[in-house]
């Protein structure tokens, strides 16, 4: 195929061709150049040129940015062009060499997909009307005026002077140097629409004179720029030519005007005295200075930030209680202690306008509430909002700012909350304050000490605006999971309200108030296409979530939700309105994922259901102790128990082993056997004292036999004295052992006063048992109690001597070879055949009856 075509060449031109919408250049008539094609369509509209008479018509759109023009956006004239060469790239896009045969017009758009089809009628060029005198004189002027923008640096084809001086047709020497310039869309497609050849190559004339103006500006801005520099000053020479285009551009003024603006903007800030006069005297600095210095732009960001952070402005609190409590209570069910701060809070407010702000510390489990409360703390004051998150921030410029030395210094995040706000007293959220961290480059913890402290906040200095913020009016809220990491110091400089996690019949309540309606509509559902039940809900909590906040039973929820969407979506509703009962749960969210343990369906010897609490709420522990035979004796623990627990462990067992024939023990046991203290749930880590009781009563129902009631909970520290010590965590240690349907709780005598953080409707469902002493524990967990039988066996071994024949007794423990024949033994499902002792077995049949004994296990 030939590489160009003259003009006396006759190309057959359809009516129809493949339209190709180009980006960023005009094609003009003769001209050849390489086309990148991207997109979908136009790739179809080359491989249908292609498939045919390789003709296809280039038209520019008007936005280079619209990846999908409308026939609108496509300028209407354009040039028919033949495609030479074609190349797919390994990105996916075709590269294509076309040439422009003539100029032509869309007249319609027969087809816009899959590729736009357009009508094309042809442009016929009109010849030069003009004398043949005024015609040469235009494109010798235009010859001279390339030549002279060359001579002046501009870079153009080296080709492209020779090629000139061959052509002599006017159209064709204006298409060719505008195609050779660079021009604008606009630009070119205006020059591609004057069809008259003599007055396009006057207007490629004009741009040619409009450059020459531009290059001569050019060459004396730089002439100016060199006389003035030095061998050493060649960031002050770009300097000068910057200026030098200001000058000329008529911009001497912008400097003083900036410098006024920022006048009346630090006037009408209304900042105190001191930072006051920083701020003129930085603004006289940066009068004084050369706008382009590096010293400059530090001065004008230091003011911006000056005039922007709200020093004087402050919002209007709302002091109505009644409408307080009703924000809140719309927003969040129970959380009675918190909600009542707040209240105390504004009716001291409204008291003494002047107080300062308090500084909470919300501390909980995950998934409770804590940010939210924050949102909804603020709406009922009408204060704004601010939240960082301190989870993970090391550096102590985080709190307090970069002094300004430093390249891209700023305020540290309280001065940013505070400008974010646009007032000086909002609602400061200080989210995940338990997981700061420290490095070498300081320890943030120890820079909100002075933040968070209301005898210095009054007065915080930000290493980058080095100046007093008084903070006293700023209402801080610090939320955590866990109170242990938090350093001593700045514990305590906060107010820390604990947040348990929530009941069954809150989460419940939680569910048909706020989850459900929420879900409904984040999902394209309406209320009257779905229903979920109580009962349902209810199922979810105990079968599906198991946490102490409400973000898995919220999932599930939405999880329910989206199913049912999907049948209204995809028509297989069968009615207008889906009811989700508790029987149907399974189909949604599949399988149950948390079951009550099968371990714990009966009574068991060396089994104990303990409470633990950790930082997302109460859970249970189910500790199991077993015995082997080793020379030796000795205890092992596993589990991954803290050396707290561990301690507790051997605590226990030294109380046990003290009170061996106490409790009708062998003492020679502990020689002969090896003790093995268990807790399930091995790969999580597990510490505290609280699981000392319940350690001590896995061990005595193991060394007697005596199984542990499977409906008892139980928690507390015990001593070297069998003392029952308090702990903490009541309320969450309740609701775990409610989740897992434990209506009995043991805990310490001395925690009775943290039975009042247990709401009401909880503390009737369980039956809480106070323990002073570990006796008191074994009494109310093991099956049968421990003492009867140890109490009475002086009585007991009397009664036995009054049988036939005479028996000699062992307080506690009576021989079995002795009574083989004379009396008939049954073994009891209740005592497990696999004790130390083997094979235990009680008295039954005349024997019991005659001495009316407790049950007594006999070696």
């Amino acid at each position: 195929m030939p590489n160009d075509f003259s003009e006396s060449e006759e190309i057959s031109i359809p009516d129809q061709l493949p339209l190709l919408p180009v980006r960023d250049v005009v094609v003009y008539p003769y001209m050849i150049l390489p086309l990148f094609v991207g997109r979908e369509a136009s790739i179809k509209a080359v491989n249908e040129a292609l498939a045919k008479d390789r003709l296809i018509f280039l038209a520019a759109q008007r936005e280079i940015a619209d990846e999908n023009p409308a026939p609108e956006s496509i300028y209407p004239i354009g040039t028919i062009a033949m495609i030479m060469r074609m190349r797919k790239l390994p990105d996916g896009r075709v590269k294509i060499l076309v040439q422009g045969l003539m100029k032509g017009t869309a007249v319609d758009f027969v087809q816009e997909k899959p590729f736009y089809v357009a009508k094309v009628k042809q442009i016929k060029e009109k010849n030069a009307s003009r004398e043949q005198v005024e015609v040469e004189a235009v494109m010798r002027t235009v010859k001279e005026q390339l030549e002279k923008i060359i001579s002046m640096g501009r870079v153009l084809s080296p080709d492209i002077l020779m090629v000139v001086d061959d052509i002599t047709d006017a159209g064709r020497l204006a298409d060719l140097v505008a195609s050779n310039l660079g021009l604008k869309v606009a630009e070119a497609q205006e020059l591609l629409e004057i069809f008259d050849p003599v007055d396009r190559l006057r207007k490629v004339n004009e741009i040619l004179i409009k450059e020459l103006e531009i290059l001569a500006m050019q060459a004396r801005i730089r002439s100016q720029a060199r006389d003035e520099m030095t061998k050493s000053q060649r960031e002050y020479f770009l300097r000068e030519q910057i200026r030098a285009i200001k000058t000329e551009l008529g911009d001497n003024e912008s400097k003083s005007e900036e410098i006024a603006e920022l006048r009346a903007k630090i006037e009408a800030a209304n900042m105190p005295e001191e930072v006051y006069q920083e701020a003129i005297k930085q603004a006289g600095r940066l009068e004084r200075m050369h706008q382009d210095a590096s010293e400059a732009t530090i001065v004008r960001t230091y003011l911006d930030w000056l005039v922007d952070i709200p020093w004087s402005k402050t919002t209007q609190d709302n002091l109505d209680l009644i409408i307080a409590q009703k924000v809140l209570d719309e927003d969040h069910f129970g959380l009675k202690k918190i909600k009542e701060r707040i209240l105390e809070f504004l009716a001291v407010r409204k008291l003494k306008p002047g107080g300062k702000g308090p500084i909470l510390c919300f501390l909980g489990p995950p998934g409770v509430g804590k940010t939210s409360l924050g949102k909804s703390i603020a709406k009922a004051m009408g204060r704004r909002f601010v939240r960082i998150s301190l989870g993970g921030v090391r550096d102590e410029a985080d709190i307090r700012g970069h002094r300004r030395t430093y390249v891209g210094a700023m305020p540290g995040r309280i001065v940013q909350g505070l400008k974010q706000a646009g007032s000086n007293n909002p609602i400061f959220m200080l989210d995940e304050i338990d997981k700061l961290g420290a490095d070498f480059r300081g320890d943030p913890a120890a820079a909100l000490l002075e933040v968070l402290d209301p005898e210095q906040n009054f007065s915080f200095r930000d290493h980058y605006l080095n100046l007093p913020f008084d903070l006293s009016n700023v209402m801080f809220i610090a939320t955590a999971n866990m109170i242990d990491t938090i350093p001593a110091a700045l514990r305590d400089r906060m107010e820390v309200i604990t947040l348990a996690g929530y009941s069954e019949e809150e989460k419940l309540n939680i569910a048909k108030r706020f989850l459900l309606n929420k879900q409904i509509d984040e999902n394209g559902l309406k209320p009257e296409q779905i229903e979920i039940t109580d009962d349902a809900i209810e199922r979810v909590v105990e079968q599906y979530t198991q946490e102490s906040g409400l973000r898995n039973l919220e999932r599930n929820i939405a999880g329910i939700c989206r199913k049912v969407a999907k049948k209204f979506a995809s028509g297989e509703a069968k009615s207008d309105k889906i009811v989700v009962n508790e029987a149907s749960i399974p189909k949604y969210l599949g399988p149950p994922k948390n079951l009550k343990e099968e371990e714990r369906e009966r009574d068991e010897v060396g089994v104990v259901t303990g409470l633990a609490w950790t930082q997302f709420g109460g859970d249970i522990l189910n500790i199991e102790v077993t015995m082997m035979k080793k020379m030796g004796g000795g205890v092992i623990l596993t589990g991954s128990l803290g050396d707290v627990m561990k301690e507790s462990a051997h605590t226990a067992l030294s109380f046990i082993r003290s009170k061996a024939g106490f409790y009708g023990i062998d003492d020679k046991v502990f020689s002969r056997y090896e003790i093995h203290v268990h807790v399930p749930q091995g790969a999580i880590p597990k510490d505290g004292p609280s699981a000392g009781v319940t350690l001590a009563t896995a061990i005595l129902s193991l060394l007697t036999g005596n199984p542990v009631r499977k409906d008892v909970a139980m928690t507390g520290e015990v001593t070297l004295r069998g003392k029952v010590l308090p702990i903490g965590g009541v309320k969450e240690k309740t609701l775990a052992a409610l989740r897992h349907g434990i209506k009995e709780i043991i805990i310490p005598y001395r925690n009775h006063k943290d039975l009042d953080d247990v709401p009401k409707e909880l503390r009737k469902r369980c039956k809480f048992q106070l323990a002073k002493e570990v006796n008191e524990v074994f009494a109310e967990a093991l099956v049968h109690d421990p003492m009867s039988g140890v109490s009475n066996s002086r009585n007991n071994a009397r009664k036995l001597k009054k049988l036939e024949p005479i028996l000699p007794v062992v307080p506690g423990r009576v021989s079995s070879a002795q009574l083989k024949n004379k009396v008939k033994f049954q073994p009891v499902n209740e005592v497990e055949p696999n004790g130390p002792f083997g094979a235990h077995f009680v008295f039954w049949g005349a024997l019991k009856r005659q001495l009316h004994l407790p049950l007594l296990a006999i070696h």
